[in-house]
């Protein structure tokens, strides 16, 4: 039995649908109950809970093969990141008290980084993972080209793609979901000792304006690519609702300096999904839900 947390997000369910495709045995957690159903449907058993439910996180555990952890995102997180704390004791406890025989962990780069910033979250995460009993593998995924979806409205309507991320000609490590879910259906079916760390990006590094040009490619008209003044950054997202933009910034600045990065490339899996067929994949989707 494969424990699998976030499965309703795109990661956790690409990793839950590959593992059924093979026959095996999924335990959809959720927080949701109502949210099972589609799950049922594939075969799977669902588990509710919530991540800051260690008891209820430990039931849904028991008897597993393996889990795979994914804490819900906070992209704006008090100071001292207090929820993502009491998520990682919560999920410590529960692997601690369910003992299954290995975990896959879903991290991401930066998760190393010098400096704090948005990214510190898992950084936690993987500090306390570490010293469980059981093998740990972290997959730490680079940034996700699926994280341009909220750039299609204004490429559809306006011709234009607004780019925290700079220079506009830089090439970032990005990734696609697909091949992130994909990596960690085969890694959470391996055994091995210890902790294990994985780093995983895409076929070729991702500039802005590579984005810009897949949008354009999957619209059938111009688009083009508009930098966000780093000095507008605070009060925009401030605007938008957030009450702690500074972790945010911190983020963005560490891909823009280099300080979130994978080193020489870091030994990095690469996936097989590239800029444009992501891009296409996202359009599509689009189309399809309208």
């Amino acid at each position: 039995m494969y424990a699998i947390t976030g499965i309703t997000g795109k990661v956790g369910g690409i990793l839950a649908r590959a593992l059924r495709a093979e026959g095996l045995p999924v335990r959809a957690v959720l927080r949701d109950a109502a949210k099972g159903l589609a799950w049922t449907a594939l075969g799977c058993e669902v588990a509710p809970a919530e991540m800051e439910d260690a008891e209820a996180l430990a039931a849904a555990f028991a008897g597993a093969e393996a889990v795979f952890i994914l804490p819900p995102p906070d992209f704006d997180p008090e100071p001292g990141y207090p929820e993502a704390r009491r998520v990682v004791d919560a999920v410590v406890a529960a692997l601690t008290a369910a003992k299954p025989k290995r975990v896959l962990c879903l991290s991401t780069i930066g998760a190393d980084a010098p400096h704090d910033n948005l990214l510190t979250q898992r950084a936690l995460l993987e500090e306390a993972l570490s010293v469980l009993p059981m093998p740990v593998t972290f997959l730490r995924p680079a940034w996700f080209l699926d994280n341009a979806a909220w750039d299609l409205a204004s490429a559809r309507t306006e011709g234009v793609i607004r780019s925290f991320l700079a220079p506009l000609d830089r090439r970032f490590p990005m990734v696609a979901a697909r091949d992130v879910g994909l990596l960690a259906a085969r890694l959470i079916r391996e055994d091995g000792p210890g902790r294990r760390m994985v780093t995983l990006e895409g076929p070729r590094r991702v500039s802005p304006n590579d984005l810009a040009e897949a949008f354009a490619r999957a619209l059938g008209r111009p688009v083009h690519t508009e930098l966000v003044p780093r000095e507008s950054w605070e009060a925009l997202f401030r605007a938008q609702g957030m009450r702690n933009p500074g972790p945010r910034i911190r983020m963005l600045e560490g891909f823009n300096q280099g300080w979130i990065d994978f080193p020489d490339g870091g030994g990095a899996v690469k996936g097989s999904t590239g800029v444009t067929v992501a891009i296409a994949a996202l359009v599509e989707d689009e189309r399809s839900a309208a």
